[in-house]
């Protein structure tokens, strides 16, 4: 072999040598850089959700018994009526006429309370607050704080107007606290935020009771028997068409679910904090008006947080008869009953043993296996 060639043969031999070492720090690199193989997966095994609140979007269907006595109890009375009768802790609802708008009366003053709480829990109110009222803040119906008020001044608390509204249904004492929560504005804001849909709140005292009679309204009404004595020279074709038409279309119209829906939130404590849930409830409980109507089904052993609503009535035709409330009974089981009577030529006693024989309905439905 020339000598030329032995050269090339020997630089190709310290080339090839060189690749293959550079080969092996290059595998060996990789080898060091890349991750081990993923261990073979494990096969996937169910396991049980946590336990969350239940919610009932259309909720569980109630018990068959009681569903059927309602709609029986609804179908038979002589009236426009709704009746809803609606567990707390499992969300089924047995309801008759409940998707149809009643005028509230004095069920509103519900909502005017949990305005007023829901801003005591906000810390924009406390419920010590003074509140002075004069004889210009007086309205008309039932108002037993007027006695306080005289021909002067009374300095009232935020506290004791609630009382006065929840326990004695003082029409005053809750426009006091209605305008002190921005009226209807305020209480619809509250409504909303609280995602009480189906629930209006009408106007003041005055000028829902003076629509629905065909009136304006004149301070007089305040006192004594000025206004049904004025009533009375109202013609009767006005007086009919204008509570006709209050019935029809309510300014405080709602719907019987949507008051079964706002009781639940109110007993679960959605609406409020838990002290003002425990407050407004506590007022309810000792609530004095309608001893015959819903508590008169009251077994022993069972306790009622209502209010009651009373319209206005031309001859034998009765408005607004109603009575809602957070039934309780001995093992704690709730539930939220609500009887509203748009209108009816049927006499009281007859309109009370309605109410009476809803809520023996709901508390024999207690032993009925509840549908979770």
């Amino acid at each position: 072999m020339k000598p030329q060639s032995q050269g090339v043969h020997w630089i190709w031999f310290v080339v090839a040598g060189l690749a293959v070492l550079l080969l092996a720090i290059i595998a060996a690199n990789l080898m060091r850089h890349t991750p081990p193989p993923a261990p073979p997966q494990q096969p996937v095994v169910a396991t049980q959700p946590q336990a969350q609140a239940p919610t009932f979007p259309d909720g569980p269907p109630p018990p068959a018994r009681l569903a059927a006595e309602i709609d029986a109890l609804g179908r038979s009375f002589d009236g426009k009526v709704g009746i809803v009768v609606q567990s707390i802790g499992t969300g089924w609802r047995a309801s008759f006429g409940g998707d149809d708008v009643f005028p509230q009366q004095s069920v509103s003053k519900m909502w005017v309370a949990g305005a007023v709480m829901d801003q005591v829990d906000q810390g924009q109110l406390r419920l010590t607050d003074p509140v002075t009222l004069t004889p210009a803040d007086l309205t008309i119906f039932h108002q037993p704080i007027r006695k306080r008020i005289g021909n002067g001044r009374y300095t009232s608390t935020i506290s004791e107007l609630l009382w006065f509204a929840m326990t004695q249904s003082d029409n005053t004492a809750n426009e006091a606290l209605f305008r002190r929560v921005g009226g209807q504005a305020g209480v619809g804001n509250f409504l909303a935020r609280k995602a009480l849909d189906g629930i209006a709140m009408g106007p003041g005292e005055r000028e829902l009771q003076v629509g629905a009679a065909g009136m304006a309204w004149d301070d007089s009404y305040s006192y004594g028997r000025t206004f049904w004595r004025v009533r009375e020279t109202v013609p009767v074709a006005v007086r009919a068409s204008s509570l006709a038409n209050y019935v029809t279309d309510p300014p405080d119209g709602a719907t019987p679910n949507a008051v079964a829906n706002g009781l639940a939130k109110l007993a679960r404590g959605e609406m409020l904090s838990r002290a003002s849930s425990a407050y407004l409830m506590d007022l309810m409980n000792q609530s004095k008006t309608g001893p015959d109507r819903l508590k008169s089904g009251l077994s022993e052993g069972w306790t009622l947080a209502h209010k009651t609503g009373t319209g206005q009535v031309l001859g034998v035709y009765a408005t607004a008869y109603n009575d809602v409330g957070i039934l309780s009974g001995p093992g704690g089981q709730q539930y939220a009953i609500v009887v509203m009577i748009a209108s009816t030529r049927r006499p009281v006693p007859e309109r009370q043993a309605l109410m009476a024989a809803v809520m023996r309905a709901a508390i024999a439905s207690n032993g009925a296996k509840e549908q979770r």
